[in-house]
């Protein structure tokens, strides 16, 4: 019996390493690529680049704070918990705040729009 467990405890642990680093390997892609079509937009002078950017960052972000859930799975001891708490406080945080400047600045987007509009 404590074969099988030990071996299913093997499985989750691989398997909770594998898809940790996969999702963390998402968070940068989109990083990568969102860092890329910044550029692009910058020179290309795109009145939305930092909704864009911000966007991008913000979806960057979140991929990687579900890397760190998941990394919660393999934690051995309460100051591993501790450090990784840590970690998902200020990446969510982080979060938060991104998404309330994409607000405002949908809103900034949005109004000049229809300042435009008007004249």
């Amino acid at each position: 019996m404590e074969a099988i467990v030990s071996f299913l405890e093997e499985v989750v642990t691989y398997t909770a390493q594998i898809g940790i680093r996969l999702i963390e390997l998402a968070g940068i892609m989109v990083l990568m690529i969102t860092a890329v079509q910044g550029i692009i937009g910058y020179f290309k002078k795109d009145p939305h680049i930092r909704l864009k950017l911000a966007q991008g960052i913000a979806l960057a972000l979140e991929f990687k704070l579900g890397g760190e859930v998941l990394r919660t799975v393999l934690a051995r001891d309460w100051n591993e918990l501790a450090i990784l708490g840590a970690i998902i406080g200020l990446r969510a945080a982080l979060t938060v705040l991104l998404h309330w400047e994409i607000k405002n600045e949908e809103q900034y987007v949005e109004g000049a729009v229809h300042e435009i509009k008007k004249r």
